[in-house]
């Protein structure tokens, strides 16, 4: 669910959308570019190996390259894609609403505030969301081109895409044999530099489950609120894919993909969300946080934060 970048134009059908993306997975500071999201996700799921167990006994900290990150307010505009969308009834589509008008000044996104830009700006803690918009047109099947979700938010913002905003995607499809659960990226809009992200439908999806017993949520919107947390604090902290990743360009929530500090998190509305945590470069310098890692020799790895207070 990392994304990296390098600015590629496209033609599209709307406003002129421009899309960069980037893989991080390999071992090497360098970008190349790739035609689809690195497929992560489901490789993070049921305690498979981290990005970084390959590095030794101990794994590496998250790595400043010099980006931005996101230091000013901003908000979530979510969109809904899928013909099935028009008729749907259950609780993901107002849960989303919910999960980004919550999360505003919450300890969950205060795990991304130690990571700052050049100018020693932190990561902003304000954050907003707007109602969700419903398109009923096909969404794609499969994995999707990163144009075809930045063409899909294009056409849905317009004249008013916001500069500087977020708009997730959630389309009504689901994942399949693909091997990830979500991806960040950004691109443009007339003129106007956004961050967007791609979402599957996971209902009944056990590889991107969190196993959420702990909320009245349904199992669909335990799963993509789970995900959301991820790309949300992935795009506060990388959102140009040229901020913070470790070096084998794992980002700070995929340092702890699909490992849960006990307990859920509560937003500021009072709304309750189970939600991995993100990797804290303090809280592995000190020692603390909760384990993510397990090595060979027994040996376990603190770092990651929730938000809550972990042991």
């Amino acid at each position: 669910m990392k994304l990296v970048l390098s600015a590629v134009a496209i033609a599209s059908l709307c406003a002129a959308p421009v899309w960069a993306q980037s893989d991080k997975s390999k071992n090497t500071e360098t970008h190349d570019t790739r035609p689809e999201p690195p497929m992560l996700g489901k490789h993070l799921a049921k305690g498979q190996s981290k990005p970084d167990t390959g590095a030794g006994a101990r794994p590496v900290n998250l790595v400043y390259h010099n980006g931005p990150v996101v230091t000013a307010k901003s908000t979530a505009h979510p969109i809904f894609w899928g013909k099935t969308w028009g008729t749907y009834s259950g609780d993901k589509m107002s849960g989303i609403d919910l999960f980004y008008a919550g999360a505003n000044a919450t300890t969950y996104l205060g795990t991304n505030t130690e990571y700052t830009q050049s100018s020693g700006a932190k990561v902003s803690l304000a954050f907003g969301g707007v109602t969700h918009v419903v398109d009923t047109t096909a969404a794609p099947t499969g994995a999707p081109q990163t144009s075809a979700i930045l063409n899909e938010v294009c056409k849905i913002a317009g004249s008013a895409t916001v500069a500087g905003d977020y708009y997730p995607v959630y389309v009504d499809t689901p994942r399949g044999n693909t091997g990830y659960c979500a991806w960040h990226s950004w691109g443009s809009c007339n003129g106007k530099s956004i961050q967007f992200a791609f979402f599957f439908n996971l209902d009944g999806d056990s590889g991107c489950d969190p196993q959420d017993n702990e909320t009245a949520h349904s199992q669909g919107l335990s799963a993509i609120a789970n995900v959301s947390g991820h790309e949300l604090s992935e795009r506060q902290t990388d959102p140009l894919g040229n901020a913070w990743y470790d070096k084998q360009g794992a980002e700070n929530s995929d340092k702890c993909g699909w490992t849960f500090g006990g307990n859920a998190i509560k937003f500021a509305n009072n709304t309750i969300w189970k939600i991995q945590g993100n990797w804290s470069n303090s809280a592995y310098n000190l020692g603390q946080g909760y384990v993510d890692h397990t090595f060979n020799a027994g040996q376990t790895i603190k770092g990651c934060i929730d938000g809550t207070n972990n042991p």
